[in-house]
């Protein structure tokens, strides 16, 4: 792993050194990279974009199946807002990038298929499939190996929650991760036949939006809009589940689903409300606090997390000037 993530490292570094942005973004335009295959979990993300288009921003949404992918097209200008959680990316590269405001919390779900794995203690030098290097769902994965004094064998990146769930069910995968709605699909699907592992409460950050400081420095109007948008979806869905189906139906999102997924929706985002995993005040410092704690716990940054300091990971005011305007929920 530490190889990978130096492999990581130095390929990033050159990109600051050396790459040359491609058409930078012009006033009032925001090219966001979106570091996963969109699913149901991504409704409220796609909705507050499509509300900020709304109010005059020319938003791009580039899709990339990867959040290393998202990252590096910040860092060589293809991108303009990222989505993801790129504390090792700060601390270990040392990229001028500033998280500005959490969208979602992780919740995510340790999957095994019974015939092989029954506890975490049979995953010791198992290989296991997680989302992509330094994202949450590897993040989890770490942490609960660290806690329960296992080493797995093989660490597989395997973007798309979805994804995985298919090739839990194919036996191509007999160790992964997923998110609550294909946790439940396959309980549906193929029932009795996976063992969901328990894992410590966690309040880290599943995603958030980041930027060059240059970026928020010289668009900061275009961040606000989308600031608050995320907000408010974040807000809507929480108080009523079912406003998610209502925006994906008004702003025609993941058409390929089908008519059928509304019911899972609105299951899924209800079980998300109730476990207050959508960040309606857009985390700020106290979810760096909490991240800085998991994230050195899993091995992902560095240092004592009571001695890093929130301003070198976020910039807090665009979120600040989103919540004077809109208030605390």
């Amino acid at each position: 792993m530490s190889t990978r993530r130096a492999m990581f490292a130095a390929v990033l570094a050159a990109a600051i050194g050396s790459a040359l942005p491609l058409g930078a973004a012009e006033a009032g335009d925001m090219r966001i990279a979106f570091g996963d295959l969109p699913g149901i979990e991504s409704i409220q993300t796609l909705a507050a974009i499509e509300r900020t288009k709304e109010r005059g921003v020319n938003v791009e949404l580039i899709i990339l199946n990867d959040e290393d992918l998202a990252a590096q097209a910040i860092v060589g200008g293809q991108a303009d807002v990222g989505i993801g959680a790129p504390y090792t990316l700060i601390q270990k590269v040392g990229v001028p990038i500033r998280i500005f405001a959490q969208i979602s919390t992780l919740r995510f779900f340790p999957v095994v298929n019974s015939e092989f794995y029954k506890g975490w203690e049979d995953l010791d030098g198992q290989e296991i499939a997680v989302h992509a290097r330094g994202s949450g769902t590897e993040a989890v994965m770490l942490l609960m190996a660290k806690n329960h004094g296992i080493t797995y064998g093989n660490i597989s990146y395997v973007p798309g929650s979805e994804v995985r769930r298919g090739a839990l069910l194919q036996g191509t995968v007999k160790a992964s991760i997923v998110d609550a709605a294909n946790r439940r699909a396959l309980e549906a699907e193929a029932p009795g036949k996976f063992v969901v592992l328990p894992v410590e409460d966690l309040g880290a950050t599943d995603e958030a939006v980041f930027a060059t400081v240059d970026y928020l420095e010289n668009n900061a109007a275009d961040v606000d809009i989308l600031v608050e948008e995320l907000l408010k979806t974040g807000r809507e869905i929480t108080e009523n589940p079912a406003v998610a189906v209502e925006f994906r139906n008004t702003y025609k999102l993941l058409p390929d689903l089908g008519a059928e997924a509304d019911t899972e929706i609105e299951e899924y985002y209800r079980e998300t409300a109730e476990a207050g995993a959508l960040a309606v005040n857009g985390g700020g410092a106290e979810a760096a606090a909490d991240d800085f704690e998991f994230f050195a716990l899993a091995g992902q940054i560095e240092g004592d997390p009571a001695s890093l300091e929130v301003e070198d990971f976020w910039d807090l005011r665009p979120l600040d000037r989103a919540l004077a305007k809109l208030g605390t929920n």
